[in-house]
């Protein structure tokens, strides 16, 4: 028998409105959230993706509940298969990514350990060596840009992936390559 999220998921497509009406609701009953998170990691093709469309829209409007799921959440990353569920979390990863580094947020600082930095950024070089969309390699690229920042390790192996991979890819990721190689 279906939840009343997996139910409110069901109902959910494409359109921006929809994945916006079942993040309210995560947001209004957050004791739901840990649910929706499971939901994501699922092995199942009609929830999963869209679980992972309103944990993305969830954790723009409020990052703060991710942080007791961090652990849970990270090390799940790697088990996605689904592009139009690795996408959604490569962008959760950029806002945690960029709260951490740009905005020097505290309780990222404290959630996001060392352990936890170190298990994004595996993921993050595998989702770009991988055979993903371009828009998960563009987060997964400035992902490890930010976490360069502490790393020091990770521009020097960034670099030549990149030089590499531009001439075989899309304009977009061009774009997003080049950026980032004059960033670093």
């Amino acid at each position: 028998m279906k939840t009343n999220l997996e139910k409110k998921l069901s109902y959910v497509s494409g359109y921006r409105k929809y994945r916006i009406e079942v993040a309210e609701y995560i947001l209004l009953n957050k004791e739901e959230f840990p649910t929706l998170l499971n939901l994501c990691f699922l092995d199942n093709k009609e929830i999963s993706h869209k679980a992972c469309w309103v944990t993305e829209f969830v954790c723009k409007s409020n990052l703060t509940m991710i942080y007791p799921e961090l652990n849970y959440f990270i090390k799940n990353l790697a088990s996605l298969t689904n592009d139009s569920s690795i996408r959604p979390m490569a962008k959760v990863c950029e806002i945690l990514c960029e709260s951490y580094f740009q905005k020097k947020n505290k309780e990222s600082i404290s959630y996001l350990t060392e352990p936890l930095l170190e298990k994004l950024i595996e993921i993050n070089f595998d989702w770009l060596i991988s055979d993903v969309k371009v828009a998960t390699k563009a987060y997964a690229m400035r992902n490890l840009y930010l976490l360069g920042k502490k790393f020091d390790w990770i521009y020097p192996e960034l670099k030549p992936i990149l030089l590499k991979d531009i001439p075989d890819h899309s304009a977009a990721y061009k774009a997003r390559a080049k950026h980032i190689l004059d960033k670093i």
